[in-house]
């Protein structure tokens, strides 16, 4: 398998949760966990929590539509679920990805 890093747009195979079906998304690979990866959901929805961010170089991280990530919307996926490798967020999407990150996703325990 190609290897994969974080800051990477893939597409993937989403199972749903009834464990019968699932779609293929674009997700935003977050961080490696062994054979895992820990991502974000990519939509082409506007932001609509804080939490979500719009990314500004969305053509140029080879998606087709102008695309958000839902930072608060986070999956843990088998690397085998992973389709293709649709490019790399900018390196202003991933500073911004992290700012939102740093200020607004922490456990609410």
């Amino acid at each position: 398998m190609t290897t994969i890093k974080a800051g990477e747009i893939w597409v993937a195979t989403i199972p749903f949760t009834n464990g019968i079906s699932s779609k293929k998304r674009p997700v935003l690979i977050l961080w490696l966990d062994g054979d895992d990866v820990v991502l974000a959901a990519v939509t082409s929805a506007q932001p609509r929590t804080q939490t979500d961010v719009l990314l500004r170089d969305w053509s140029t991280s080879g998606l087709r539509v102008a695309s958000t990530v839902r930072l608060s919307r986070l999956d843990c996926l088998e690397k085998s679920l992973l389709i293709t490798k649709l490019g790399q967020v900018s390196q202003e999407d991933a500073d911004n990805l992290r700012e939102v990150w740093n200020t607004h996703i922490k456990p609410q325990f």
